[in-house]
């Protein structure tokens, strides 16, 4: 997991273009076969890319986070912007069809990733954030455009 700390404004208002792309934008989340997330000493959120292809990729704990398992005291965004995949929370699967979007709520031990379709591989992003109370997990499958229903 790649670390990012915090900059001050007034050292922010001295970086040029490059640094200030360097420091503030998260590229390269979506590296095939891997789990990139990229943590952000700004309110502690964690951003990040799964691309899985012919393997489960699992997420692990990491040890900047203090905890036993990733999402011991977090919360977690998913959204699928590719072809389809599967989560599985603690043993449940989750289908994501392209931008579907799933939440996963404080206290879910086991997260993993897979595809359905290596020519067409889910491709989620994630976003994590500290929380404080446990929420149910929740499946929202993308609507139709009025004029379909």
């Amino acid at each position: 997991m790649e670390v990012r700390f915090q900059h001050s404004p007034k050292e922010t208002a001295s970086m040029n273009s490059s640094e200030l792309r360097k420091n503030f934008i998260c590229g390269s989340l979506m590296q095939q076969g891997q789990i990139h997330l990229v943590y952000s000493h700004y309110d502690r959120v964690i951003v990040g890319g799964v691309k899985p292809i012919d393997t489960v990729l699992p997420l692990i704990q990491e040890p900047e986070l203090r905890s036993g398992y990733f999402l011991e005291r977090r919360e977690l965004g998913i959204i699928n912007v590719g072809g389809q995949g599967i989560v599985n929370a603690d043993g449940i699967a989750y289908s994501l069809d392209k931008l579907d979007c799933l939440y996963l709520g404080k206290g879910v031990k086991e997260v993993n990733f897979r595809t359905g379709d290596p020519s067409q591989p889910g491709l989620f992003y994630l976003l994590s954030a500290p929380a404080h109370h446990s929420y149910p997990n929740r499946l929202l499958k993308k609507m139709k455009p009025f004029h379909q229903l």
